[in-house]
């Protein structure tokens, strides 16, 4: 299990907005959320969402757990210019109990379920 830190783990605290890939029968499904509702834990090794809808990617990720995640943000310098962005790989599922959706709950408490990825590779772009 590869862990999120140093650049990358500046980029998705710096991050305002996250993309989450999955893939579905008709291709690859996006859908987005805001940074600050990202919490990293495990040390760097599994990222947590709050969900409220997310039914497209609940479905996919029930057919097939890969998923990504897109961070960037321009506070974070990058290997040329101001900005910096990581592709985090990992596989994923939506819980509705336990210690993952409890962490959520704690400042979401709308949350429906929690998305919980397990990183696997980690990687830098720009």
């Amino acid at each position: 299990m590869a862990r999120i830190e140093g650049v990358c783990r500046e980029v998705c605290d710096a991050t305002e907005y996250v993309t989450i890939v999955t893939q579905g029968p008709d291709g690859p499904h996006l859908a987005g959320h805001w940074g600050n509702y990202m919490r990293i834990v495990d040390p760097g090794e599994v990222v947590v969402f709050p969900i409220g809808r997310f039914q497209r990617t609940e479905q996919n990720l029930r057919a097939n757990a890969r998923i990504q995640l897109m961070v960037a943000s321009r506070k974070v310098q990058g290997t040329r210019s101001p900005g910096q962005g990581c592709v985090i790989d990992g596989t994923g599922e939506i819980v509705t109990a336990g210690e993952h959706l409890d962490l959520v709950r704690e400042k979401f408490p709308w949350a429906r379920g929690a998305l919980v990825m397990r990183v696997g590779a980690v990687s830098t772009q720009l």
